[in-house]
């Protein structure tokens, strides 16, 4: 069932949640770089989210542990650059809040100085309770992250569907409860149960964001280069493909490298 949705000139962290008590969905997607941005952002997309994704999707690395703060930030900046209308959410990278609630303070703060970017996004639960007390005590809005979450990749072995088991549930739900209680003004689910993710929607004032976790949550956010096919080893059960990009591309090149070889680019129109 569609919902009427109201018109926001620039979407907040307020927004968010005005959109989940109204019953609209949210939508959200990855973004790296200015042009891509750009676009998104014209096309009306409430969330960016300049994940630490970039790491395997621009850089080319099997997870995403490698990515820097420094990149991160430089991702971020680029992505604020371009932006008019949606909330930017930014991922603090593997090793920047884990271990030291001072440093998660300073990583958080520095990619809201540095990037612009609007609040932060984080891994885990009731581990991780103390950093994020820390970072939302500076003002700073955090965005929470449940269920599969990739910078734990080497602890869980496997991108599998997380929380199939009573008892990894239970803490799922729990989590939930505490990322709420301590502030948090959304939550990431990733790779869930559909039936387990609606229940914790349902449970939480706050937005619940889903990848991979069915229908019954609050919204919804894909890799942007996943979804628009530039990517095409990657077939996960969750990812729609709204475009085939990559073989559209390899076309373009190809006609070129062609025109070129045969000397019929450029033609008499396209030179001075």
């Amino acid at each position: 069932m569609s919902v009427a949705k109201k018109e926001y000139k620039r979407v907040t962290v307020k927004s968010l949640i005005e959109m989940k008590s109204n019953g609209e969905k949210i939508s959200m997607l990855t973004a790296y770089d200015y042009t891509m941005a750009k676009i998104l952002d014209h096309a009306g997309i409430d969330v960016l989210l300049v994940g630490d994704s970039a790491s395997n999707v621009m850089a080319g690395h099997e997870t995403t542990l490698p990515i820097t703060l420094d990149e991160m930030i430089y991702h971020a900046s680029s992505v604020v650059r371009a932006i008019k209308r949606c909330l930017v959410v930014v991922d603090l990278p593997f090793g920047t809040y884990q271990a030291d609630t001072k440093e998660a303070l300073r990583s958080a703060i520095r990619i809201m100085k540095e990037s612009g970017g609007h609040c932060i996004k984080l891994e885990g639960g009731s581990e991780v309770k103390n950093s994020i007390k820390r970072i939302l005590k500076a003002g700073i809005p955090v965005m929470g992250h449940l269920g599969l979450t990739p910078q734990s990749i080497y602890k869980f072995g496997t991108y599998t569907v997380r929380a199939k088991e009573a008892e990894e549930a239970e803490k799922l739900k729990k989590d939930a409860l505490l990322l709420q209680k301590l502030g948090c003004f959304a939550l990431v689910l990733e790779k869930v149960p559909a039936k387990l993710a609606k229940e914790v929607a349902d449970s939480l004032t706050i937005p619940v964001i889903g990848i991979g976790a069915g229908s019954g949550v609050d919204g919804q956010v894909l890799v942007t280069h996943d979804m628009l096919g530039m990517t095409h080893e990657f077939n996960p059960r969750f990812l729609r493909r709204y475009l085939d990009m990559y073989n559209g591309m390899n076309t373009a090149v190809k006609q070129y490298i062609d025109d070129v070889k045969t000397v019929d680019f450029p033609n008499e129109k396209e030179q001075y």
